[in-house]
């Protein structure tokens, strides 16, 4: 049952991440890969929702380690941080890797106590 879960939360998470993905990409002309950014912020912020939660093992595994492992991209962000540093766009590279690493900790930080101060 647990594998369904993670792969029923996965589809969807990855097909969400598909979806922002283009629509961001298509509005944003810059080489700052704003899409993966906002995903991966926005995907550590729900993961510090749902951990401050207590739900049940089942809610987490299709929440959390399927919709939002999907959701988010460490691959993607590294392929799109080293290109920037391989095109010489060194700053957007620099931003673009400690701003991800820097909001997505504060990001959770601020999701999980979000929710716990209110429950």
């Amino acid at each position: 049952m647990s594998y369904l879960l993670v792969g029923i939360g996965g589809t969807f998470g990855s097909i969400a991440r598909y979806k922002l993905g283009n629509i961001v990409s298509t509005k944003n002309k810059s080489s700052f890969p704003l899409g993966t950014f906002i995903i991966n912020i926005t995907g550590a912020i729900l993961l510090g929702i749902v951990s401050s939660l207590n739900v049940s093992n089942s809610i987490y595994l299709l929440l959390a380690d399927g919709f939002l492992g999907a959701y988010t991209t460490f691959s993607t962000f590294m392929y799109e941080g080293f290109n920037l540093f391989k095109n010489k766009k060194e700053l957007n590279g620099f931003v673009y890797i400690l701003g991800s690493v820097i909001l997505g900790v504060l990001g959770y930080t601020i999701g999980f106590f979000t929710i716990r101060a209110r429950v």
